[in-house]
């Protein structure tokens, strides 16, 4: 049988390696990058006639007439009306001290229309939010992803009281916030912007990494009956075993369907799809890994200390 529980050290490692990565990173560069619905600014996005530009030289451009800083980026997307070509688009970001007015969002506009680089009355995207308001968004958003973690932990809680519900909570939420600094790391250390998507991976994570915590912990009630003479460690490690099937199947088919969406949408640059799919590649692998590896183990180290402290006391 693979021992698990014996090698779980090893696992803990593992996980605090990739999270201190991510805390280097983290560190290198100054803190997460917000984008500007949780920190504010500006971002424009329009059509262009081809990729044929110079994105430093209208940058140079655009900055001496706004008299701000700008961050452009070529970029193309799928194309709806020709599957044989894609639309040429230019991005134009301006950071949350240097939010774009309306007339200086029309001047921009205007300046690469008369120019000829963008096509007249060209599509275009254009967000504009105020520090303030982005601040709030993402208050809101973390108080979201704050709630559902209590909840989670009262509903744990109570449905495994007879296996020391708060221990099983908590061991679960430890779990949780693993695979939450997991995606963290890998959003700091290729410079992701985080946003509204990604607060909805992590909500959707937490209920996915939950339940299957849950099925393992479900087993190690189901087997507290049936090995009653075994020790601690031999029973949570045959329920790790017996769930092993179950965990990986899912996460296998779970993983093909969002990878294949994934891969439609960097063929076609489908941006949503993408921000949404990456996320979760990531936070399913992780979740399955720390209801297996972290929570479980946990979980037993908690209640041997327990018995050995009883076991002291009396």
């Amino acid at each position: 049988m693979i021992d698990i529980i014996g090698k779980r050290k090893y696992f803990f490692t593992f996980s605090i390696v990739l999270i201190l990565i991510g805390i280097l990173f983290f560190v290198i560069r100054g803190g997460f990058n917000w984008d500007i619905q949780f920190e504010g600014g500006t971002i424009i996005k329009i059509e262009m006639l081809n990729n044929d530009y110079n994105q430093n030289d209208i940058g140079a451009k655009l900055e001496d007439m706004l008299k701000k800083d700008l961050t452009l980026q070529k970029e193309t997307t799928y194309n709806p009306a020709d599957n044989a070509n894609t639309i040429a688009l230019l991005s134009i970001k301006v950071s949350k001290d240097n939010t774009l007015t309306s007339d200086e969002i029309n001047s921009v506009i205007d300046y690469l229309e008369t120019t000829g680089l963008a096509k007249q009355d060209a599509e275009m995207q254009i967000q504009s939010v105020e520090p303030s308001i982005g601040n709030e968004m993402r208050n809101k958003a973390l108080s979201a992803a704050g709630i559902a973690l209590i909840l989670i932990i009262l509903y744990v809680w109570m449905r495994f009281r007879i296996m020391s519900g708060l221990a099983t909570a908590l061991t679960g939420i430890i779990a949780l916030l693993h695979d939450a600094l997991i995606m963290l790391t890998v959003y700091t250390v290729f410079n992701i912007p985080i946003n509204e998507v990604f607060i909805a991976a992590i909500l959707t994570i937490i209920g996915y990494s939950m339940n299957d915590t849950i099925v393992i912990f479900d087993r190690v009630r189901e087997n507290t009956g049936k090995m009653y003479k075994a020790n601690i460690e031999t029973l949570v490690n045959t329920s790790i075993v017996q769930s092993l099937p179950r965990t990986i199947n899912t996460l296998v088919s779970t993983l093909m369907t969002i990878l294949i969406l994934y891969i439609f949408a960097v063929i076609y640059n489908v941006v949503s799809i993408k921000e949404f799919a990456f996320p979760l590649i990531v936070g399913l692998t992780s979740g399955s890994y720390s209801s297996i590896f972290i929570a479980t183990p946990l979980w037993m180290m908690w209640k041997k200390h327990q018995h050995i402290k009883n076991k002291f006391k009396s």
